[in-house]
């Protein structure tokens, strides 16, 4: 019986991990389920939100199924600290973040997928008076451990590393800026895990029949980095004549996203670019409660949504948290595993209590969240996964 990581981590996400787990066992999955350690609680205890016993567990078993975080910038996260631990020079990191890296989990799948019946599915004037609702399905592979989130920064840099700076003919635009009043973040692309991700982007659209792939760069400013991807995706196509190449610059296709996202069918970025087009197509097909991701290396996968740990909503009883992103992560980790089957039966449920639109949870029915959500006829989380169950 294979064993799942499950790192429920912070918030929100202590209430939808559990919920997808049951649900998993409803749709005859049979697993085993270790908890890891991770999150912010372990930042404040042990000064580090990834212990090592929860790296360990994944060096183990392979297989994470990941809630959500609490993130919070520099000085907050060291102010929070136990006072044995302040002053000890520790800093935060991203614990999904750290993840990526460590594992080097660097192909990142988001699907953006309409639901038939999904209230907030995004809809447009058809030019005739009337509307129209476009069935989005773009499916997002986001390079997950270099380019703007690869970590190279520094506030007050070295002073080596302002002068290998400096030799560069754009600097001299901060001549007189010195060094204690300078912030630096990288933008770092590697040829072969560019090639990898572009690589990923081609064969998922191969094997799910679709007609194109958009690189969403902007190589006009970024003409190194944003260039690497291009060019290389040029290389790549060559192997692929079947499926168009198309390219657009990241602020244009932002603006371009509500003219026509359905034609669109894979889009392939680097990481900080993914991460901003990956939310933008979310939010056409219902927002952060239907955004799943995978994280996947050679040798371990880590599966999660999308959405933060909405730590507001964590103290609610029952829950009002739409557990949907969640359940369709869990369903992006039995396809990686070769469990299609019980992963299309899940699918299958979900899109039928959507459709069907007697279960919607607070964001669905397009009010404010609260404890009073329920008497303006929201399900709770459990009523949810219950609904999900019963068409299973």
């Amino acid at each position: 019986m294979r064993t799942i990581v499950s790192m429920p981590g912070d918030g929100i996400g202590k209430v939808v991990t559990p919920e997808a787990i049951r649900l998993l066992e409803a749709a005859g999955f049979k697993a085993n389920y270790v908890h890891g350690d991770i999150g912010w609680e372990f930042w404040q205890k042990e000064g580090n939100a990834l212990p090592q016993r929860t790296i360990d567990l994944l060096e183990e078993h392979k297989i994470g199924l990941f809630g959500a975080i609490t993130s919070k910038p520099k000085d907050a996260a060291v102010a929070e600290l136990a006072p044995e631990l302040q002053d000890k020079g520790y800093v935060y990191f991203s614990p999904i973040v750290s993840l990526r890296q460590h594992f080097n989990l660097d192909i990142c799948t988001r699907p953006c997928k309409a639901f038939k019946g999904n209230p907030l599915n995004f809809i447009r004037q058809d030019g005739k008076g009337g509307f129209e609702e476009p069935m989005v399905d773009t499916v997002i592979f986001r390079q997950n451990t270099e380019g703007m989130y690869g970590g190279v920064e520094w506030t007050n840099p070295p002073t080596q590393v302002r002068d290998a700076l400096d030799t560069h003919p754009k600097m001299k635009t901060f001549a007189n800026v010195k060094n204690e009043d300078m912030a630096i973040s990288t933008r770092i692309l590697s040829r072969g895990a560019t090639q990898r991700i572009i690589s990923a982007a081609f064969e998922y659209a191969k094997k799910h029949g679709y007609t194109n792939v958009t690189v969403c760069e902007k190589p006009n400013v970024l003409r190194e980095t944003s260039g690497m991807m291009v060019n290389e995706a040029k290389e790549i196509k060559k192997d692929y004549p079947d499926i168009q190449l198309w390219d657009t610059n990241i602020d244009a296709q932002m603006m371009w996203l509500t003219k026509n996202p359905e034609d669109y069918g894979v889009i392939v970025a680097e990481n900080m670019f993914g991460d901003i087009i990956s939310d933008g197509f979310a939010g056409l097909v219902g927002g952060l409660g239907f955004a799943c991701s995978a994280n996947v290396g050679d040798d371990v996968a880590v599966f999660e949504p999308t959405h933060g740990s909405a730590p507001k909503y964590e103290e609610l009883k029952p829950s009002i948290v739409n557990p949907i992103a969640m359940f369709l992560s869990a369903c992006m980790m039995l396809d990686h595993i070769d469990e299609k089957e019980i992963a299309d039966k899940i699918r299958k449920a979900i899109a039928e209590v959507i459709e069907e639109g007697k279960t919607k949870t607070y964001d669905m029915m397009k009010i404010r969240g609260g404890a009073d959500v329920f008497e303006k006829g929201a399900c709770t989380t459990e009523e949810m996964t219950d609904a999900v169950i019963a068409k299973l």
